[in-house]
Formats: C-alpha cells, structure tokens, sequence
C-alpha cells in the first residue's frame, strides 16, 4: 500500500518520450526545480525538487497535470507522462500536444477508478503495439486483491518498458518524494532551474527561429494558453497557472519571431 502518513507520501515523476538534451529547455520554463535523468531509449524523467502540493494545498494530480500539459504543447513533439500518488488514490496523466489530456487513477488499495477507454486512448496516443500490448495493461483496469496503487503504476511502466523506458534505479512510483529526490541526486541527476526572464526568453528565441510553422503554433499555444492562464488564477491552482504562463510565453515569442521574419524579408 502507498498510504501511510496523509499528504505527505504524495510524490510525482514526470516521464518525457525525448532525450534530456531536448527536454531541458521546456523544463526550465516550468520555474520549477526539477532533476533531469536519462530513462532508457528516448525517454526522460523529471523528478521535482519541491513539494508544492503541500506548501499550496493542491492536489499533487492537478499540480503535474499542468506541468505535464505545460511541458507536451511546448514541446508539441513529445509527449510527458505524469505518475502521481497520494495517500488515497495514484494514477497517470497522459499529455500528447494540444490534444486533451487522458489519464486514470486506482484508489490506495488498488481498485480501479478510470474507465478502459482511457487506457485504450494511452495506447494509442503512444503507438503502443493494439494487441500485445492492450492485453499487457487490461490487467491493470481489473479487479485484483494483490495489487495496490503502488503495483499498478509499477505495472503501467513495466509494460512502456518496451517502448524503450527504462527508470533510473530506485526511482519508482510510490516512494516518498523526498526518497525520490535524494536517489535522483545520487544517481548524479542533473538540477534543472528557471534561468531568469532573460536567459528563457533567449533560450525560447533559439528554439522558435529553428522550429517550423513559428506563426501557426504560436498562435495555437496563445489560444490554449490565456484560457488555462485565467483558469488557474480564478481556481488558484499554482499547476494551470503555470501551464497557461508557459503556453502564453511560447505563443507570443513565437508569434514575435514571425513577424520579425516578415518584416526583414
């Protein structure tokens, strides 16, 4: 069982499907501290240094679904798994772009409650294999006495092992997150923290120079992100509010990159 002690033995992992040289820079707008570690072939993990479901009072799954969905529309490539538990329940959130996040969660002692179709949609939204694997993760949505949250999240990952992910020694879903964090320190992970409004802005103006459809995707990530933005200062969920901030940033650098394209050509 994963419960032990209310609140505080809720922890996240944050499982990114790119390589940490391109995960970094969409970490660092976060303005979050978070360790950066390779996970196999072509994933990454970021484990976050602080607790802010705690300071804040906010559900740890609210809190990295923002981050989660804040880190996929940046990235608008890759998408990011989010692993959160809590003393009750633990689950998964899936971000995969502009596409709506799926997720599903099981309550402390195991039981499922998600529906199938989100693990169908997880699947799919991962190119996992529909028929050996589907079957690998049925189990996980079924009743099972000798499976808590803790084994469930376990056997999500085991099944994306074959899709490369291979997570760090002792980082597994269910410690503590101070545990996480000190094992993610020792295995030598590498700090990733806001670098300051000028050094993300330069940062933000390589990456948008060098990526494709600059106009189109940043308009796209302005739409998305002054809703979320104004969502989560109305609920005061530190999550959303990061999430739209980030998307509101991207979107109009991107947006200013473009025009000064246009007006130099």
């Amino acid at each position: 069982m994963i419960a032990t002690s209310g609140s505080r033995s809720a922890g996240a992992l944050l499982l990114c499907h790119a390589e940490p040289e391109t995960v970094r820079t969409s970490a660092r707008l976060l303005r979050e501290g978070m360790l950066l570690a390779p996970a196999g072939d072509d994933w990454s993990v970021l484990v976050p240094e602080g607790k802010p479901w705690l300071d804040d009072g906010e559900p740890v799954e609210r809190v990295v679904t923002g981050w989660a969905t804040a880190l996929a529309v940046s990235a608008a490539t890759w998408p990011v798994l989010a692993l959160w538990w809590d003393a009750d329940r633990a689950g998964f959130t899936l971000a995969a772009g502009f596409r709506r996040t799926v997720g599903y969660t099981w309550l402390a002692d195991g039981t499922p409650a998600g529906e199938d179709e989100a693990v169908r949609t997880f699947a799919a939204r991962l190119a996992l294999d529909p028929v050996l694997d589907i079957q690998a993760l049925e189990p996980l949505t079924k009743p099972d006495p000798d499976a808590d949250a803790h084994a469930r999240l376990v056997g999500l990952t085991a099944v994306l092992a074959r899709t490369g992910l291979a997570l760090p020694t002792g980082l597994q879903p269910g410690e503590s997150a101070d545990r996480l964090r000190s094992v993610a320190r020792a295995q030598g992970a590498e700090p990733v923290e806001w670098p300051g409004w000028r050094d993300a802005v330069r940062a933000e103006l390589d990456a948008v120079e060098h990526g494709p459809k600059a106009r189109l995707l940043g308009t796209a990530q302005l739409a998305a992100g002054l809703p979320l933005l104004g969502y989560g200062i109305r609920r005061r969920s530190g999550g959303w509010t990061t999430a739209g901030a980030l998307l509101v940033v991207h979107g109009a650098l991107g947006l200013a990159t473009n025009r000064r394209r246009g007006s130099a050509t």
